[in-house]
Order: C-alpha cells, then sequence, then structure tokens
C-alpha cells in the first residue's frame, strides 16, 4: 500500500537540503514503476462542511 511513486515523490520533494534514500534497490525500482492511486480516507470533506 505504501510502495507507490507518489509517495517516493513526496519524500523527494519534501527534502530541504539532502535525501538519503536507504532500502532494496528493487524495492525503490517498483516504486516508481508503481503509479497506483489509491482513495484517500482523509474526511477532509466532511471537516470542511462540519467547521463551516
Amino acid at each position: 500500500m505504501l510502495l507507490t511513486r507518489n509517495l517516493l515523490y513526496t519524500a523527494l520533494t519534501r527534502a530541504k537540503k539532502m535525501l538519503i534514500i536507504i532500502g532494496n534497490e528493487n524495492i525503490i525500482n517498483f516504486m516508481i514503476q508503481n503509479a497506483d492511486i489509491k482513495k484517500r480516507n482523509t474526511g477532509l470533506e466532511f471537516k470542511l462542511k462540519f467547521f463551516n
């Protein structure tokens, strides 16, 4: 579930000065190839409606 390209992208773009990726090269390559997007259940829509 967490081995997705967008999670790797988030890690890369949030790094300020340096990023060191530790892990299996095959897993990193899998993440790069895995463009699946899962529906996120954040509850944001409900919170926006409830607090307005």
